[in-house]
């Protein structure tokens, strides 16, 4: 393999391997979030306790994921100089701000609002206690909206001009609405519900298989997960195709590549546009990826709706095929948005920054052998964080909330606050040991 095959399958299987935790992080967040509300503001003692209970058991598995996950987010950046000097040098300029902001978020401000949620059960009023995992999700999709800007440059660049080889901002507003940003902001966002709805409804399905007593709990957490998944998966799709005008637009190779169409013609025009080289990505691999996104998410969509009106009378739970297909959904939406991903970055190609530089342009100096032992390096550690993480998800989901240990130490005496709109006894049962 060249230095440029190398650097492309590193960057490749880190990114792909990071991203499945990112839309579980960004799926799951605010359902707990929802399920954090309902539990803070029910007056009935009993569902409160159920709620409660649900909140830190989907909690939990929601920090695992999180914690793990942004382990293998901190390298992500660093390949930037280690593969793409060339990418630095010409659009830092640019999108070095979205980058800087995208990291300050996640690792600042997502992550303190995190700790202080997980650390706050029993010893902060319920707003506030609420208000913070509230924050967490904000702080996620504000994380993804910077990371989509800077990405957003790489496949339609806006808002700037090209002086002595390299990139300069001069119009900030058109970097910030960039349309082939934000609309993928839109299909990414409901593909992460989709993804957290889907895995919600599937490990409460996979209980009642099992013959929980936690039965309150679960159906709860069962018809959550599957109103989120099916709203989301129905406008995933809706969203999804109104990706097309604007990768008509802004990348004809792709949209005639994914069409079938005009490629020959659009190769032979962006020759004379950009001088001799191939500009046709890999077209099976496209296509086949899109493919499989589209089969994912009309299969999503209808499998969610007939679950639901399955709800009516239990017949999901007591019919088991029903419950055991809602099981085998859940990697459904993590396959679909692989496949995404891979018409996202494989159809720029080979462009890393559409228009204007080249993967072959943008390389490091790097030499063959460096690459490829840092590239199995990375793919190594990566796959082995990501086996760690579903290995730990699997034995908690499994253990069920019994098991669960955010929020489970008695607090002291005066970690409580006293007054009006602190809870009460209710709120001065656990905090974390998580």
């Amino acid at each position: 393999m060249s230095a440029a095959d190398l650097a492309r399958l590193q960057f490749a299987a880190t990114t792909g391997i990071h991203w499945l935790f990112v839309i579980l992080t960004m799926g799951l967040v605010p359902l707990v979030a929802i399920m954090h509300t309902r539990a803070a503001f029910t007056r009935d003692p009993a569902k409160k306790a159920v709620r409660e209970r649900m909140t830190r058991f989907w909690g939990q598995l929601y920090v695992i994921n999180y914690a793990v996950g942004i382990v293998t987010g901190l390298v992500m950046e660093f390949q930037f100089g280690l593969s793409w000097s060339g990418l630095s040098k010409f659009a830092g300029n640019v999108f070095g701000a979205p980058l800087a902001l995208e990291t300050l978020i996640a690792f600042f401000a997502e992550s303190t609002f995190l700790g202080m949620w997980i650390f706050g059960w029993g010893r902060m009023r319920r707003g506030v206690h609420v208000t913070l995992i509230w924050l967490v999700a904000l702080t996620a999709y504000a994380s993804g909206y910077w990371i989509l800007i800077a990405n957003g440059f790489m496949q339609h660049p806006v808002g700037y001009e090209v002086r002595d080889g390299a990139a300069y901002l001069t119009d900030f507003g058109a970097l910030l609405t960039n349309s082939s940003a934000l609309v993928a902001l839109g299909h990414i966002a409901l593909a992460a519900l989709t993804t957290g709805g889907v895995f919600v409804a599937g490990v409460s399905a996979w209980h009642f298989l099992k013959g929980t007593e936690e039965t309150e709990l679960f159906r709860g957490s069962l018809r959550l997960g599957l109103w989120v998944s099916m709203l989301a998966s129905f406008f995933v799709v809706i969203v999804g195709e109104m990706q097309r005008p604007v990768i008509e637009r802004t990348q004809p190779m792709k949209h005639a590549v994914l069409e079938n169409s005009g490629v020959a013609e659009l190769q032979a025009r962006l020759v004379k546009e950009h001088g001799p080289g191939d500009y046709v990505p890999w077209q099976d691999t496209l296509r086949i990826s899109m493919d499989v996104m589209t089969i994912i998410g009309n299969t999503v969509s209808t499998i969610t709706i007939v679950a639901l009106v399955l709800l009516w009378k239990d017949r999901l739970i007591r019919w088991r095929w029903a419950s055991w297909l809602l099981v085998a959904t859940v990697p459904f939406p993590f396959i679909a948005s692989a496949g995404g991903w891979v018409v996202r970055e494989v159809g720029r190609q080979p462009w890393l920054v559409y228009g204007e530089l080249t993967v072959e342009d943008a390389l490091s100096q790097v030499g063959t052998a460096s690459l490829a032992v840092s590239c199995t390096v990375f793919i190594a550690v990566f796959v082995a964080l990501a086996a760690t993480n579903w290995t730990l998800i699997t034995r908690f989901a499994r253990r069920g909330p019994d098991a669960t240990q955010l929020g489970a130490t008695e607090p002291l005496p005066d970690d409580v606050p006293e007054g009006p709109g602190a809870g009460g006894a209710d709120e001065r049962q656990r905090v974390p040991a998580f």
